[in-house]
């Protein structure tokens, strides 16, 4: 009950502090595999609620790095997101696995109209005006990229900027990026019981797993 009721929020994801991973030629255009691209949020919690992981996927997505401007749009798709998987409890190194149906009770309530009311807000948007390179390179030496925007989430629209890390594999361009997401600041109202004893925090970790295709 209480791990349902904890998920006054969340979403997602949705995206984004979170990390992007992408496969793409350099600066060239990179559509979204939508199959292999996946977004994670980490909800903490507030007195003696719980913490819980939640994962879904994107319907559309392109990424331009290296673009000054119209550098790509991802768009989440907020019914596929699913509650304390354990492929998302991993992801955000919580402990122990939740059994099928509080997953189910805890994701009815998450998509729900007092929450992320997904039948009204069926998307989630970043609107990717730049993707541009920093001098800096991270501390493990690899190149990053500076992506500015807006994203929009349950009707409120706020500008969004993250870092990005970016190193090369033998098949793909791998980025890295994370942002930190205040529920309350698109109208999500953080949940709370016993005068506070019980919640989830306003704020949420967004990462993402992206990839590009060539």
């Amino acid at each position: 009950m209480l791990r349902r009721l904890a998920f006054t929020f969340v979403m997602v994801c949705l995206l984004p502090l979170g990390f992007l991973q992408l496969t793409a030629r350099g600066q060239s255009p990179g559509v979204v595999n939508l199959e292999q691209s996946y977004v994670v949020i980490f909800v903490d919690k507030e007195g003696l609620g719980h913490q819980h992981g939640v994962i879904g996927k994107l319907s559309e997505g392109e990424l331009r790095l290296g673009a000054k401007e119209n550098a790509g749009r991802l768009v989440f798709d907020m019914p596929s997101f699913v509650a304390d998987t354990p492929q998302a409890r991993r992801y955000v190194k919580l402990q122990g696995e939740i059994d099928e149906q509080t997953q189910k009770d805890v994701t009815a309530s998450m998509l729900g109209r007092r929450v992320l009311d997904v039948k009204k807000f069926p998307t989630a948007v970043f609107e990717i005006k730049s993707a541009t390179p920093l001098q800096a390179r991270s501390r493990n030496g690899r190149p990053q990229y500076s992506l500015q925007g807006e994203f929009t989430l349950h009707g409120v629209t706020k500008p969004l900027s993250l870092q990005a890390e970016v190193f090369t594999e033998k098949n793909a361009t791998r980025v890295r990026g994370a942002f930190y997401l205040q529920q309350t600041e698109y109208g999500i109202k953080p949940f709370t019981m016993a005068f506070g004893a019980v919640g989830v925090a306003d704020r949420l970790t967004v990462y993402g797993e992206l990839f590009l295709n060539k």
